[in-house]
């Protein structure tokens, strides 16, 4: 049985910790941090009353080293510089320094970042996302151009999305065996899917013009759109993977959407302006959604304690042996 990944501190607790870490950077003395969201990390709005807005990250003990914390966000100046790819810019603590650290008499130290706020709204699912999906098929693109040709800084550690870490004896995010609603029935099926898709990927391969360093988590609660023009947020999950992994990652929790049929194609075309693919890059990108289905589900079975998962829960097993039904039958392996 897989552990859950819980906080272990209670979210009043982590605002009591974001709140007494502001002194460590150059804020204003009003400035409070409200929390917005938890997930792997726990992200909090600071504001204050002059307008001043900064988002706040404070990391899950355990998920991500300070060093991978560091590689993250040289990768991110670095396509910025680079590739001339608008990210969230790190804010430098009174010391300097990107990465800082507090600690409370109730939470053990935990690396924090602070970032720029970026102005911009979370898409909807079902808003009309085909001009959004046009423009993260070429951000996609050229992030993937920039991995491909660029020098990681030294010592550099990042996270591993392929189907050894999502399916291997200690997969990142646990079993997904353990998702909620898994019984037999969707067991056998997703089984049966886990080994055709890997068959199939290790035909595939990992070549350096497949595989290499992602974002990892495209969703859409990661971008934002502000005047028609999409950005994307939060490398936290950033690391080596397929390339095609990132549509995947971006049609999280709706892969069975109406929308998603048009957004493969508006993805397509976008990330094809910038970038060319193979007919096999193509083929497998069905393998990717499922592999990304699959490592959601144990996600839900070990991050209870957020609303995603509580969201998703009644169906999401369900919902994912149909999809591996399907792709059995698209494979002609059911």
């Amino acid at each position: 049985m897989t552990t859950a990944f819980v906080h272990e501190a209670h979210p009043d607790d982590l605002a009591d910790l974001a709140n007494s870490a502001l002194h460590l950077w150059d804020v204003p003395a009003d400035a409070g941090a409200c929390l917005i969201n938890l997930s792997e990390n726990a992200t909090f709005l600071v504001e204050a009353g002059s307008g001043y807005r900064r988002i706040l990250r404070v990391h899950r003990a355990g998920y991500n080293s300070p060093l991978a914390i560091e590689s993250e966000l040289a990768w991110m100046a670095a396509l910025q510089t680079d590739a001339g790819i608008d990210t969230p810019s790190p804010v430098a603590g009174r010391n300097g320094a990107l990465v800082q650290q507090n600690g409370t008499s109730r939470i053990a130290p935990r690396q924090m970042v602070m970032f720029e706020w970026l102005a911009g709204a979370e898409p909807d699912p079902d808003d009309d996302l085909v001009a959004p999906f046009y423009q993260l098929g070429q951000l996609a693109a050229r992030s993937h151009l920039h991995s491909a040709g660029w020098t990681h800084p030294q010592p550099f550690e990042r996270l591993v999305w392929n189907d050894d870490t999502i399916f291997g004896p200690a997969p990142i995010w646990g079993d997904w065996r353990d998702g909620p609603g898994v019984g037999p029935a969707e067991q056998a099926v997703l089984e049966r899917a886990e080994k055709v898709l890997r068959q199939r990927l290790a035909t595939y391969g990992r070549d350096r013009n497949r595989y290499g360093l992602i974002h990892a988590d495209m969703r859409l609660a990661n971008l934002l759109i502000e005047d028609g023009l999409t950005q994307l947020i939060d490398f936290d999950d950033c690391g080596s993977g397929w390339f095609m992994y990132d549509f995947a990652a971006a049609i999280s929790f709706m892969e069975d959407h109406p929308q998603i049929p048009a957004l493969r194609v508006a993805w397509l075309e976008g990330y094809q302006s910038f970038r060319s693919l193979t007919t096999a890059d193509i083929a497998e990108m069905d393998s990717f959604i499922l592999m990304r289905r699959m490592a959601l589900l144990a996600w839900a079975g070990t991050h209870a304690h957020t609303k995603q998962a509580s969201d998703v829960a009644p169906h999401f097993a369900t919902g994912s042996a149909g999809l591996a039904e399907a792709y059995l039958t698209q494979m002609n392996a059911g």
